[in-house]
């Protein structure tokens, strides 16, 4: 399991266990799960997010 996976699957639980029942939860275990991917794709070099962190622009 490589660290997207991982991610995704942390962010999938915690979102999970924070709110369960009703759209309202399915909808932050969804949010947290995204970032959860996000965090995991950084990781694993699949996502570079350096523009938009204004890092790597040349002056």
């Amino acid at each position: 399991m490589n660290a997207t996976q991982t991610g995704l699957l942390a962010g999938l639980i915690l979102g999970a266990a924070g709110a369960i029942g009703g759209f309202t939860a399915f909808l932050i275990a969804l949010v947290v799960g995204l970032i959860g991917l996000v965090v995991g794709r950084v990781l694993d070099g699949e996502l570079d997010i350096s523009t938009m962190l204004g890092r790597g622009r040349d002056r």
